[in-house]
């Protein structure tokens, strides 16, 4: 089997296989839920909190940071986190339209 070139699919598709993708893993919606609770930065305790290895953590945060859903700020030897709101916005506006999509129901096709 060939690769899937991204090229083949229009912008929003790939879009909402890149948000897809980074909902497919439970610790990445864990630190989203995490911080969403805290509605604040969050540096160090992330760790404490899901329970995770450093590495493991820091890796799903370099993740979320990438496609946008969080940032970061660095205070000290620390980066901090939180919601990038403005992004998280985008991203239920691309899910919620395709999420939307209503099958017309004209009899039983399968």
């Amino acid at each position: 089997m060939g690769l899937v070139k991204s090229e083949m699919f229009t912008d929003q598709q790939n879009e909402i296989a890149l948000y897809a993708k980074v909902f497919g893993h439970p610790a990445r919606v864990s630190i989203l839920q995490h911080l969403f609770k805290r509605d604040t930065c969050v540096c160090g305790d992330l760790v404490n909190e899901i329970g995770l290895a450093q590495p493991t953590i820091s890796q799903h945060l370099k993740e979320l940071k990438q496609l946008g859903l969080i940032k970061g700020n660095v205070e000290g030897t620390s980066v901090c986190y939180c919601i990038d709101t403005e992004n998280w916005t985008k991203m239920k506006q691309v899910m919620n339209q395709f999420l939307d999509q209503d099958l017309t129901k004209k009899g039983d096709c399968c």
